[in-house]
């Protein structure tokens, strides 16, 4: 006998779509309950999933060597802070927040401190309730900030990692599948940044390197050393700009796109000068022309500009982000998987701006893992537009982890592996501790 609506939803699994939810939903509707691997890792996943418990976090504080041996080219950050979620049916998963903030030991500290009330004996398949309680806090905090924020990013990515090898699936798998057979990726420019005593001749040069190493696309900062608040630029440095600017352009011609690199340092009228200057080079997008604390200010230089604005490697939640597609500040946002809210918090953000006509091109600079989960998302996101890396996504970066990503020309192959789709060695992380 057909069962009633509210028998049929008493029957969907509090777990939802990782768990049975889709495949209970689709079977009430008169479905397939889900096709192929998804149906069968679904199937599998139940009773591993029982009684799954995370029981310790370790952390790992990585020094980044390449950062330290080479300055003419981006190399991630200082260090790489990484977490291994444990279990107590023996899956781990790791997770990585973006953390720009001195102290590895105050690092540590917190997270101990914010896992032990909140993480240990959870079950990491329910990522929306740890994500809420995390956020909320003891105290009911409940505020997007870029110190909690970022831990609780490399817990929940730790536990979709640790969810995806349960179930034998890619994260991606798990969020909507494959949108995209490879993902367009750009490096940082840091040989090249107005104010800071490098030529013209060596802007090129550096242009060029990236040009030979199959890059696509480039960023650099035409408005030189960020500044602790926003500033106005003189003549010589909009001049500086430009010139760099048409400069890059003349090496590399209609092969690469630019990318304006801006950290928030200029205020909304100076952001706006340069901007004019800089529109008939035709740049991928204007980064941060101001600070993100004023959305208002970002959204009155979108209006004055025909370059796309983008912003977000200092947002977090989609409760930051809605203000910014609300308020027409920008058309592509650089969300930090490591540092907006995780995985999913980061998926919702990216369907808001799908809604908005908006695309997302992740931001990058810290370490592999964090970069991991930043590939999980692009690969589900039909608004996916480009994603930073660390030059060729070789070196250290790529040496602490068991198997290296595969890039070539310019594109990242998607890893096909559970979880993440990447594991760190421990025993290279062991040898280079901060």
């Amino acid at each position: 006998m057909r069962k009633s609506t509210n028998e049929r939803t008493r029957c969907v699994s509090r777990r939802g779509f990782l768990a049975g939810g889709l495949a209970a939903a689709g079977a009430a509707a008169g479905l397939p309950l889900l096709v192929g691997p998804v149906r069968d890792a679904l199937a599998a996943g139940r009773e591993a999933e029982r009684d799954l418990k995370i029981t310790a976090v370790k952390t790992f504080i990585i020094a980044n060597t390449d950062r330290i041996m080479d300055t003419d080219h981006f190399k991630g950050s200082k260090y790489f802070i990484i977490l291994k979620l444990m279990t107590n049916k023996g899956v781990v998963g790791y997770g990585e927040p973006s953390m720009n903030i001195g102290g590895d030991r105050m690092v540590v500290e917190l997270i101990d401190e914010m896992a032990e009330p909140f993480l240990i004996g959870a079950n990491p398949f329910d990522i929306e309730n740890l994500f809420t309680s995390l956020y909320k806090g003891d105290y009911g905090l409940q505020h997007a900030d870029l110190v909690r924020l970022p831990i609780i990013s490399a817990f929940e990515m730790g536990c979709w990692d640790v969810i995806g090898k349960v179930l034998n699936q890619p994260v991606y798998n798990l969020l909507g599948g494959k949108c995209h057979d490879r993902l367009r990726t750009y490096s940082y420019m840091f040989g090249y940044t107005t104010g800071l005593g490098f030529t013209l001749e060596q802007a090129a040069r550096n242009a060029a390197h990236y040009l030979e190493q199959g890059f696509t696309a480039i960023g650099f900062d035409p408005a030189g050393r960020p500044s602790p608040r926003p500033r106005s630029l003189s003549m010589e440095a909009l001049q500086e700009g430009e010139d760099a600017l048409r400069t890059i352009r003349e090496t590399v011609g209609n092969k690469m796109d630019i990318i304006l690199k801006s950290h928030g340092q200029m205020t909304t009228h100076s952001a706006i000068r340069l901007a004019k200057r800089l529109e008939h080079y035709d740049p991928l997008w204007f980064e941060e022309p101001v600070p993100p604390e004023n959305v208002n200010e970002m959204a009155r230089v979108a209006r004055s500009t025909s370059i796309p604005i983008a912003t977000g490697e200092r947002l977090t939640t989609k409760f930051e982000f809605r203000e910014v597609l609300d308020k027409q500040a920008a058309q592509i946002l650089n969300v930090a998987v490591g540092r907006a809210g995780g995985i999913l918090e980061s998926k919702k953000i990216a369907g808001m701006a799908e809604a908005h006509y908006a695309q997302i091109a992740p931001w990058m600079s810290t370490g592999p893992i964090a970069e991991a989960a930043a590939v999980q998302l692009s690969t589900c996101c039909p608004n996916f537009l480009i994603l930073e890396g660390i030059e060729k996504w070789d070196g250290f970066a790529s040496e602490v982890l068991k198997e290296p990503f595969k890039w070539e020309k310019g594109y990242l192959e998607i890893p096909t592996g559970p979880g993440l789709g990447v594991e760190l060695d421990e025993k290279v992380a062991a040898k280079h501790l901060y």
